[in-house]
């Protein structure tokens, strides 16, 4: 963890914050603490903020410089760079990516995805194809649409919106992502990393950067949790319990296996090419 002696960032550090890159942010709670002091750290960069499918879609048109992106993603672009081992994860329960039913999941026929996801997307398909043999009917379900409006068997919905959706109507069964990966891998799941298009410079700067910011964030989990309970209507100890248990935010070992095994079932199920890999910057 940071001391708390430590108010200042190295020489390298600095120079990264000076330089003029848009950096692009998760929206949701669960990124809030990769966040909370990235601007503090950097004071000239640009942080625009975002749900995690329209931040890959900007990074992949050289809209922003970095991003945190859907770990799909960063396996499907074309010269990203994964910057640092600040990430998104799941251990087990991700209480943030829920899928509603309407029947058991080797029943599901049809699945709204929601629209701001595009690894809990995957992750969805990956799960019914190879572990309930189920290829369901794909369709796109909006992020201004309620859950109940959807005419599917199955609706998934990832962030703030799945933590404040208690039971949507006419989906009596609710099945957690993370839960689920968990019980069929025994692995935790990864859905997000800081992720470079080509041509930024100065990665050795910026991987110290948001390791640091996000090893202040999890120091400052109390404040994080308070102003989340205030802006989502949840209870102060249900957002800190989910930001400093469900949720994971160092790229250890475990997730590494993780995203090795993600990558071949999303091979296997068409989700993704052959020729998918993630690049790691210090390799």
């Amino acid at each position: 963890m940071v001391k708390n002696t430590l108010s200042k960032v190295s020489d390298s550090e600095s120079r990264a914050g000076k330089c003029a890159l848009k950096v692009g942010g998760v929206c949701y709670l669960n990124a809030r603490p990769l966040l909370q002091h990235l601007a503090d750290l950097c004071p000239h960069i640009v942080i625009e903020y975002d749900v995690p499918s329209r931040l890959a879609a900007k990074l992949a048109a050289g809209q922003l410089d970095i991003a945190i992106i859907p770990a799909v993603e960063a396996l499907r672009g074309d010269g990203y760079v994964v910057v640092s081992d600040a990430c998104i994860s799941a251990k087990e329960a991700a209480k943030s990516v829920i899928l509603f039913s309407r029947v058991p999941l080797d029943q599901i026929r049809s699945v709204a995805l929601d629209a701001g996801s595009r690894m809990s997307a995957a992750l969805t398909r990956v799960l019914l194809a190879e572990w309930y043999g189920v290829t369901p009917e794909i369709r796109d379900f909006p992020l201004e649409k309620r859950p109940e409006e959807a005419k599917t068997d199955a609706v998934l919905l990832i962030g703030d919106r799945a933590m404040v959706t208690k039971q949507p109507p006419g989906y009596p069964l609710r099945f957690d992502l993370g839960s689920e990966w968990r019980k069929w891998t025994d692995r935790p799941f990864v859905f997000a990393l800081w992720v470079a298009r080509s041509g930024v410079t100065d990665l050795d700067s910026w991987h110290k950067v948001f390791s640091l910011a996000r090893d202040r964030g999890l120091d400052d989990l109390v404040n994080i949790a308070q102003a989340a309970s205030r802006d989502l209507g949840l209870s102060f100890d249900e957002c800190h319990q989910y930001l400093s248990k469900n949720m994971h935010y160092r790229l250890g070992e475990d997730e590494l296996e993780s995203l090795t095994l993600f990558r071949s079932l999303a091979v296997k199920h068409g989700i993704l090419a052959p020729s998918a890999r993630l690049t790691f910057h210090g390799g």
